[in-house]
């Protein structure tokens, strides 16, 4: 077990958060660490504290770059570290002092593997656990084939969690795979990577309980607000996904991304919906009865057991005014209740 493991921590502007941070990554009970912040052009306090950290701990690397998102920054990571495994954290992020230690207990010699554990959800006012839906064990050859690799996308509740936190990979995995990243894609950012690199595992680990990444949940950032540029964001994930899951040969590969497109098309829905902007219902009337969705609604049927996502599937298919006023009315009645 004695591997050097690369913790990446992307920064942008989270001051308030980042001693938190840093700090439960320093303190890991596993000392075999590199820690690379990669400051991403922040214009506030971070790029300061992690100079600062970086003379506390001799294994704190700083990387500060001109402002270019998210995964271009933990890319950049990726490239100036050197660990055998790579874990990712965001930098509002913290963990349990066990984590890395935890996860590489599960380690073997393979070299193409990734151990997955589960993470708490930090809210405001209450916090609770989210666990992978495939049940906890090792997962290697025809059983990671089908119960893994044929299930990744189209599920309500995705048997893995496609985040590229909570888990150690083996190095390879991420460097091989990061032709496929896309920065312009902002939101689900994550499966760019996390996808392929589970479709080319060879061994795949899901922890039972292993809540020790907490990851903290704030109802004003990007993925919370109205975004009139979500519809073009996934529909260029889902053709990313597409490719990634023809060229990795992963089973059911049309119908997996066909019934993801349908999914990520619900937030679609919601963003325009609860955003209530100036030709709402046009938009959407556009968008499912117009192409991609069109020809994957008449060739895939979505079996949902959530009543919001049951509701959703119906306004796709019968995008009509009534219909789609009485959704609006509907979520605004849920958010009211939810304050």
């Amino acid at each position: 077990m004695g591997s050097k493991v690369s913790v990446i921590v992307p920064v942008y502007r989270t001051g308030q958060w980042l001693e938190r941070c840093v700090k439960s990554i320093t303190e890991q009970t596993w000392r075999d660490l590199e820690v690379i912040l990669v400051d991403d052009g922040s214009p506030d306090e971070c790029p300061g504290l992690c100079d600062e950290w970086a003379k506390r701990d001799g294994r704190v690397r700083v990387l500060h770059k001109e402002n270019g998102g998210l995964m271009a920054a933990w890319m950049d990571g990726v490239r100036m570290s050197s660990g055998e495994y790579l874990c990712f954290v965001d930098s509002d992020d913290w963990i349990d002092l066990c984590m890395v230690e935890g996860l590489l207990e599960r380690t073997s010699a393979c070299g193409r593997e990734i151990i997955c554990g589960n993470y708490i959800q930090e809210e405001q006012n209450r916090s609770f656990p989210v666990i992978q839906a495939l049940p906890p064990g090792v997962y290697e050859g025809e059983a990671l084939r089908e119960q893994v690799f044929g299930r990744l996308l189209g599920q309500e509740r995705r048997p893995v969690t496609l985040s590229r936190c909570m888990k150690l990979f083996s190095r390879e995995l991420i460097v091989e795979n990061m032709h496929y990243c896309d920065p312009s894609i902002v939101m689900g950012e994550d499966v760019n990577i996390t996808l392929p690199a589970i479709l080319s595992a060879q061994r795949v680990v899901i922890l039972e309980d292993a809540c020790w990444y907490h990851y903290l949940y704030l109802n004003n950032s990007m993925a919370h607000r109205y975004n009139e540029t979500l519809y073009d964001n996934i529909v260029r994930l889902w053709k990313l996904t597409g490719k990634v899951l023809e060229e990795k040969g992963a089973p059911g590969r049309e119908e997996q991304a066909d019934r993801e497109l349908l999914l990520l098309l619900f937030l679609v829905i919601k963003n325009e919906v609860r955003g209530g902007r100036k030709g709402w219902r046009k938009r959407l009337y556009g968008i499912c009865t117009g192409e991609p969705a069109k020809s994957v609604l008449q060739r895939t049927t979505l079996s949902l057991e959530a009543k919001e996502n049951r509701l959703l599937y119906l306004a796709m298919r019968h995008p009509n005014g009534a219909i789609l006023t009485g959704l609006k009315l509907l979520f605004g009645i849920y958010d009211l209740r939810k304050r």
